[in-house]
């Protein structure tokens, strides 16, 4: 079993930058994650994956360019680094863990959440 712990969301204006936090425990964390995020009566959109050894990467294309996903296996924690923010970025960002597909359903653990906001 492994329980996944978000922070660093918050309220940040347009352009401005945050860097989010997933801290795993239970186990030693080395299965691939990914980061997801939802808005209010949308579906949970996939935004950035990485692979175990964090060699491989995968981003939406609304945030490529602009969020880089990283990892640190020994500290047990996934990044997300998120620059030039815009207000449509604002939602409740998810980490979750045991894949870095783009698929909600293929991944086996989920944290519970941490807002985002970004202002105008």
């Amino acid at each position: 079993q492994v329980q996944l712990v978000e922070s660093g969301g918050g309220l940040v204006q347009a352009g401005g930058s945050l860097r989010l936090s997933c801290a795993a425990s239970g186990r030693t964390f080395s299965s691939s994650a990914g980061w997801f995020r939802q808005v209010p009566g949308k579906e949970r959109e996939f935004v950035a994956g990485i692979s175990g050894t964090g060699s491989n990467t995968r981003y939406a294309t609304s945030v490529k360019g602009r969020f880089t996903i990283s990892r640190d296996n020994a500290k047990n924690t996934v990044y997300l680094q998120m620059n030039s923010l815009k207000p449509e970025d604002t939602a409740v960002y998810y980490c979750a863990a045991g894949s870095y597909t783009e698929t909600a359903k293929w991944y086996d653990y989920w944290g519970q959440g941490t807002q985002v906001t970004v202002s105008s």
